[in-house]
C-alpha cells in the first residue's frame, strides 16, 4: 500500500470516494425515513402494498377452504382467475395511469388514490358482510386499478424530490417497504381470515383501517410539480400503451433497462408462484413452511436493495446489475441441486423443518436469490429514472408496468407447460435459472456498458480501493473532453467506475483486435486511434468520430500521452488535444490516476510476484478530477502541467 504522500492534495472539500468511507449520518439512507419528502411518500406506498395483499390473500385463503359457500366455481379455478384480474388493470390502464401522472401534482394524485382505496375497501366491505362474492371481485379488480394508478407516481416522484446521490438509497428502502409490505399483507390476511368465528369482519375492518392510515399518510407528502401539465391525456389506452412502449424503444438504454426489470418479475412470479406446491409436496411442510419461504425470500430482497446503496458508492452503479444476475442463476441452479438432496417425507412445520437435514442450504438458497433480486432490480429501477426523458419518467414507468404484467402472465403461461410436460418443481427452478442466464447475456450483449460497469465495479471492490476526489465536476450532461494520465491497463475501468454516465473512449486500434476486450470496447463505442505513420486514414476517422460525439453530447476521454507509461512518470502530451479542441469548442477536464504504477496492470518490470505482495490486497489508488479548462485555454502543456499538478508526487 504507498504511503499517504505530503503533496497529495486534500479531499476534505471536493471528494467522493468509491469504497465510501462511512457517510455523514443525515446521509444515510434511512435518514430519509425521518424527512418530509421522503416518509409521508414512503409510508402511503407502504400500505397500499400492505393493503393490496392482505386483502387478496384473505380473499384466496377463505376461497381455498371454504369455497362452497361462496360459489360452485372449483377453488383451483378462483386461484388463477383472481390474481389474473388483479394484474388486468396493469395492462389496460397503466399507460393511462403514466400520462395522469405527468400531467398532474403528484401528491394530489397520492390522496386521490388513496381515497379511491377507501371506496374500494368500503365495496368490499359489503362484500363481505353480505356474503357477496361479485362485490369481492369487483373489489380485486379495484385494487388492481389503484395500484396501476399509483405505480406511475410512485417511480416519479422520487427522482423529483432526492439528490442524485440519495436515488440508489432512496429505491432501495422503497423496494425494501413493498416487499416487505407484500409479506406482512399476505401472512396478515391469511392469519385474520382464519380466525374463527370472526375472519370475514377482522378483514373487513382491517383493509379499512389500513386504507384510512394510507389516506393520512398522503396528507403529508410534499408538493411534486407536474412535469407535463399541458399533456393531453389520450381516450385510447390501448393506442397509448403503444405509443409509451415505441417511446421507450428510442432509448435503448432504458428500454433494455426495462426488460431487465420485467424479467425479474417474471423470475420472482415463477418462483413464488411454485412455493405454496414445493413447501406441502416437495419440502412435506405445513403452511407455516410455505409463509417461511415467503418470510426469507422478501427478507432476502429486503437486504439487497439495501445494500445497493452501500455496494454502489451511493450513485447509479448498473455494474451491480451483472453481479444480480450471476446471483440469480447461481442460487437458482443450486436450489435445485439442494431440493434433490433433500430427502425427508415426514409432515413437518417449521420447527421441525428447521431439524432436518440440508434444509439451511434451501433456505439460503432463497434468501440469497432475493438478496441478489434486490442488487438486480434497484439499481434498473435508477437507470430508467435517471436515463429517460424527465417529462415522460410516469409514461415510462407505466410502459414498464405492462411489460412487468405481460412478463407475469407469460411465467403463469410457462408455469403451465412445464408442469404439463411433467417437470417437477425444482426442475422448474433450474429451468428458470438457465433462463435467466441466458436473458441476461442477450441484455449485456447488446448494451454493453452493464459489463463495462460489472468489471469495473470488480476492479474497485476485489483489488484497489479507489478515492475519487472532485468526482462532482464530471459533468452529467453536455459534451466535454476527459485527459488522463496513462498508467496501466485498466485506467478507462476506473474511470468509468467514477463517472455518473458512459464515456466514449479513444483507444489505441490494436486493443480492438483482442477477442473479448475488442468486442466489449467496440460495443461500448470505444473510438479507435492509430499513429499517422502507421494508418493516417483510421487517425483521421478517429477525430472525425471524437467530433461527432462531442457534437451529440457525448463525454470523451483521452489519453494525450499516446502510450502506457514504462517508468510511472507522465510522458509528453501530444497535439492531439490541441485538434480536437479546435475542431470542437468544448471544456476539458483534468484527472489524474495516483496509485496504479507497480500493480499487476502496469508496465512495471520488477518482479510480478514481488509488486502483488508489496502491495497487498486492496491497494489504495486514486482519480482527482480538476476544475474545468475553458476550450480557449486547453493546451497540452497547460494540460499535462494541470495533470501533473493533480497527480502530485504518489504515482
Amino acid at each position: 500500500m504507498p504511503p499517504s504522500h505530503p503533496s497529495q492534495p486534500s479531499s476534505a472539500n471536493h471528494s467522493s470516494t468509491l469504497d465510501r468511507a462511512a457517510p455523514p449520518a443525515h446521509a444515510s439512507q434511512f435518514a430519509l425515513l425521518a424527512q418530509k419528502r421522503f416518509a409521508p411518500f414512503f409510508w402511503t406506498q407502504f400500505f397500499g402494498a400492505f393493503n393490496d395483499n392482505l386483502f387478496k390473500t384473505a380473499l384466496l385463503v377463505m376461497l381455498t377452504f371454504d369455497a362452497l359457500s361462496w360459489t360452485a366455481i372449483p377453488a383451483a379455478t378462483l386461484n388463477i382467475v383472481i390474481p389474473a384480474l388483479f394484474i388486468l388493470p396493469y395492462v389496460v390502464f397503466s399507460a393511462t395511469a403514466g400520462q395522469i401522472a405527468d400531467k398532474y401534482e403528484k401528491s394530489y394524485l397520492a390522496r386521490a388514490v388513496k381515497w379511491l382505496e377507501i371506496a374500494i375497501m368500503v365495496v368490499a366491505g359489503i362484500g363481505w358482510f353480505s356474503h357477496t362474492l361479485w362485490l369481492l371481485v369487483a373489489a380485486v379488480v379495484g385494487m388492481g386499478v389503484h395500484s396501476t394508478l399509483f405505480g406511475p407516481v410512485k417511480y416519479a416522484y422520487l427522482p423529483q424530490n432526492l439528490k442524485p446521490d440519495e436515488l440508489v438509497g432512496g429505491n432501495g428502502v422503497i423496494e425494501m417497504g413493498t416487499f416487505v409490505g407484500i409479506l406482512l399483507g399476505e401472512i396478515g390476511g391469511a392469519l385474520l381470515v382464519s380466525h374463527k368465528p370472526y375472519g370475514i369482519e377482522l378483514v373487513a375492518g382491517a383493509t379499512l383501517a389500513v386504507a384510512v392510515i394510507g389516506l393520512l399518510a398522503s396528507y403529508r407528502i410534499p408538493l411534486s410539480p407536474a412535469p407535463a401539465p399541458e399533456l393531453v391525456i389520450s381516450k385510447n389506452p390501448f393506442a397509448e400503451s403503444i405509443r409509451n412502449l415505441a417511446f421507450s424503444r428510442g432509448n435503448g438504454t432504458v428500454f433494455l433497462s426495462i426488460l431487465g426489470n420485467s424479467w425479474f418479475w417474471f423470475y420472482g412470479a415463477l418462483m413464488l408462484s411454485q412455493f405454496p406446491v414445493y413447501a406441502k409436496d416437495y419440502l412435506h411442510g405445513d403452511h407455516g413452511v410455505f409463509v417461511l419461504l415467503l418470510t426469507v425470500f422478501s427478507l432476502g430482497i429486503g437486504t439487497g436493495s439495501l445494500l445497493c446503496e452501500k455496494l454502489s458508492g451511493r450513485k447509479v452503479e448498473i455494474g451491480l446489475v451483472p453481479f444480480g444476475a450471476i446471483g440469480l442463476s447461481v442460487f437458482g441452479i443450486d436450489l435445485h441441486f439442494a431440493s434433490l438432496a433433500y430427502h425427508n417425507t415426514a409432515a413437518v412445520d417449521v420447527q421441525g423443518l428447521l431439524h432436518q437435514a440440508g434444509v439451511l442450504r434451501i433456505l439460503a438458497d432463497i434468501v440469497l436469490i432475493g438478496v441478489f433480486g434486490g442488487l438486480f432490480i434497484v439499481p434498473l429501477f435508477a437507470l430508467i429514472q435517471t436515463r429517460c426523458d424527465p417529462a415522460h419518467v410516469s409514461r415510462t414507468i407505466a410502459g414498464m408496468n405492462i411489460m412487468n404484467a405481460l412478463f407475469m402472465v407469460a411465467s403463469a403461461l410457462l408455469a403451465m407447460v412445464l408442469l404439463k410436460l411433467g417437470a417437477s418443481i425444482p426442475q422448474m427452478f433450474l429451468a428458470t435459472a438457465l433462463l435467466n442466464a441466458l436473458v441476461a447475456l442477450y441484455i449485456f450483449s447488446l448494451v454493453p456498458e452493464f459489463l463495462m460497469r460489472f468489471m469495473a465495479w470488480l476492479l474497485i471492490h476485489t483489488i484497489h480501493r479507489v478515492r475519487v476526489e472532485g468526482a462532482e465536476r464530471i459533468p452529467e450532461q453536455g459534451a466535454a473532453v476527459l485527459v488522463c494520465n496513462h498508467v496501466s491497463y485498466v485506467d478507462a475501468l476506473v474511470i468509468v467506475a467514477a463517472s455518473p454516465r458512459p464515456i466514449r473512449f479513444v483507444m489505441d486500434h490494436n486493443i480492438f483486435k483482442i477477442p473479448f476486450a475488442g468486442w466489449i470496447f467496440r460495443t461500448a463505442k470505444a473510438i479507435p486511434i492509430a499513429p499517422a505513420k502507421e494508418d493516417p486514414w483510421l487517425m483521421e476517422k478517429a477525430y472525425v468520430d471524437i467530433a461527432q460525439a462531442l457534437h451529440e453530447g457525448d463525454l470523451v476521454c483521452i489519453f494525450p500521452e499516446g502510450k502506457l507509461t514504462r517508468d510511472g512518470e507522465i510522458n509528453e502530451f501530444r497535439g492531439g488535444i490541441a485538434k480536437i479542441i479546435a475542431r470542437s469548442q468544448v471544456p476539458v477536464i483534468p484527472m489524474a490516476l495516483r496509485g496504479l504504477w507497480g500493480s499487476v496492470f502496469t508496465r512495471d518490470k520488477e518482479n510480478l510476484f514481488e509488486r502483488v505482495f508489496t502491495r497487498g490486497a486492496r491497494s489504495r489508488l486514486a482519480l482527482a478530477v480538476g476544475a474545468t479548462v475553458p476550450p480557449h485555454e486547453a493546451t497540452p502543456e497547460y494540460l499535462e502541467e494541470r495533470v501533473r499538478d493533480l497527480r502530485g508526487d504518489w504515482k
